[in-house]
């Protein structure tokens, strides 16, 4: 029982540690090509941030489904997607070829160096993050299962105060 007790603090606290953390300013290309801050591609409303990879099923399959609903809930929540890239220099040709080609409607950017991953303590993908319009990471999740995505609209409605 005292074991149980202690991972619940350990949780809760990890939970209050990742709530007072603000976005980190690192740099990331866009699909230009260009060098930019994180924080500069936020726009001042909440955002789902999605690390993901060429090779990583699970999270071509999220980002799939953020496109195709993301419409429907900006219907009930203003917010925007950024989707980071975590594929090396070998892999960004594919990945931007993938972003035109499933016809992504949202910014997509790249972590060549994997600097924002370190910076926001990813290890594995699809990692989902949800910002709050202040800059305050304020939810993150592992892995993708059919579904899991009405965790990221629930919390962006609660975030919203609508």
């Amino acid at each position: 029982m005292r074991k149980l007790i202690m991972a619940a603090a350990v949780l809760l606290f990890g939970a209050v540690m990742l709530s007072a953390q603000n976005l980190p300013d690192v740099q990331v290309e866009n699909m230009s090509g260009e060098q930019v801050g994180i924080r500069t591609v936020v726009t001042g409303k909440p955002v789902i941030i999605s690390f993901w990879g060429v090779t990583c099923k699970p999270c071509i399959t999220e980002l799939n489904t953020l496109n195709s609903i993301m419409e429907d809930w900006l219907e009930q929540v203003d917010f925007d997607i950024i989707a980071v890239s975590v594929d090396d220099t070998r892999f960004i040709a594919r990945a931007k070829s993938m972003v035109q080609g499933y016809g992504w409607q949202f910014n997509c950017v790249f972590d060549r160096n994997q600097d924002l991953k370190r910076a926001m303590n990813v290890s594995l993908t699809p990692q989902t993050f949800i910002v709050d319009a202040g800059g305050k990471i304020v939810y993150s999740h592992s892995g993708y299962t059919p579904g899991s995505e009405q965790e990221l609209l629930d919390k962006l409605i609660e975030i919203s105060g609508d």
